[in-house]
């Protein structure tokens, strides 16, 4: 029984070193890059609503691909869309030709009503690639946030401290033992 709570807890360590490294790695090159860090042409968004609720919970990451040049989107396709100063990411219900441009209208599944204005393909950022990880977005946000961030550097470096103080410990009781021993 022992073994099988230490295998579980190594298992436990290594999924939460993977996750704390993986925050590190979305916020601080996020920090660095002064946008969104893309991977193989992927970008991770944060959904801070729940307009789209059942599909994405608010608080969950989603991954989308970026937007190509030209790209067209069909009807119940799930896009994020540039809108004044802010993403929004909501399901295609209709498309529109105007002057020889397709106009995209859009609505968020947990919404009574399309959104309001249309959606100019230049204004796509990129279409959802059925990829969602629930609540991992709360924990993107906070790190993203000042006191987050100074976390998200103090927190590895005083384990390396505390690492250093137990290995320490344990090497003086060693020689301590071999000494009386």
């Amino acid at each position: 029984m022992k073994k099988v709570f230490l295998i579980l807890r190594k298992i436990m360590v290594g999924i939460s070193f993977f996750l704390f490294c993986s925050l590190a790695f979305i916020v601080l090159s996020s920090k660095a890059s002064g946008g969104e860090p893309t991977i193989l042409n992927h970008q991770f968004k944060v959904v801070l609503s729940g307009s789209m609720e059942p599909t994405f919970q608010t608080g969950s990451i989603i991954v989308i691909e970026k937007a190509k040049n030209n790209a067209a989107y069909k009807k119940n396709q799930i896009i994020t869309f540039q809108s004044e100063d802010k993403l929004i990411t909501h399901r295609i219900i209709d498309t529109k030709e105007s002057n020889g441009q397709t106009l995209y209208i859009t609505k968020g599944d947990n919404n009574d009503a399309p959104d309001r204005d249309y959606v100019l393909s230049q204004n796509i950022v990129g279409s959802y690639k059925d990829f969602t990880i629930p609540y991992l977005g709360y924990m993107v946000n906070y790190a993203s946030s000042k006191i987050g961030s100074a976390l998200l550097l103090f927190i590895p470096g005083l384990l390396l401290v505390l690492s250093a103080a137990r290995s320490i410990f344990v090497t003086l009781k060693e020689v301590e033992m071999k000494t009386t021993g």
